[in-house]
């Protein structure tokens, strides 16, 4: 079924758009969320909280995108399970050699002033990522975004991990370089 479909069954509200949408994406919501929780149940559990999200959100949201919607969705539970599972001592997954990586490129801290400056940071990142190449784009947002490990990566995209690793380092000494310009000091 095209997306345009599925959306129009949640506008409907037909519970059919429940079905399509995990008969659809139910796969790459659960890879997303495996990717960060690296716990099957904990994934389950978000991948189920997904499809109950986009209920509530369409209407009145309308996505173009509804696998980048519901990737979205999935990515933002799975990282709020996470942080919950974290005050516990517990979790894993793909998360925190991802925050290692850029580490090297933007710091984080607590305080309200610096999440203003997040905010605005994430602009920045925005704008240099509109910039790449879309291959580079495209392996950047996987590791950074949907936290895949490089070897799948490499294996999705038919590269060498080595290569992906390659990649994906001088994309993030260029993100340091483009964060700079505009001011921030990592």
């Amino acid at each position: 079924m095209e997306d345009t479909a599925i959306v129009d069954l949640y506008f409907a509200r037909d519970e059919a758009a429940l079905a399509e949408s995990s008969r659809k994406y139910g796969s790459f919501c659960m890879a997303v969320a495996m990717n960060i929780l690296s716990v099957r149940e904990d994934a389950e559990e978000c991948v189920n909280d997904t499809w109950l999200t986009a209920w509530h959100k369409i209407p009145p949201e309308k996505p173009v995108c509804l696998r980048a919607f519901l990737g979205a969705i999935t990515r933002n539970l799975s990282l709020d399970r996470l942080r919950t599972l974290r005050r516990g001592k517990r979790g894993g997954g793909q998360v925190p050699l991802v925050l290692e990586e850029l580490s090297e490129c933007v710091s984080g801290s607590d305080d309200v002033v610096d999440a203003v400056i997040a905010g605005e940071m994430a602009d920045c990142v925005d704008r240099f990522l509109r910039t790449l190449p879309d291959a580079e784009r495209r392996l950047f947002l996987c590791r950074y975004w949907l936290a895949y490990p490089t070897a799948e990566i490499a294996a999705r995209f038919g590269m060498k991990e080595n290569y992906v690793r390659t990649v994906l380092s001088r994309t993030r000494a260029k993100l340091r370089k483009a964060l700079e310009k505009e001011g921030y000091t990592v």
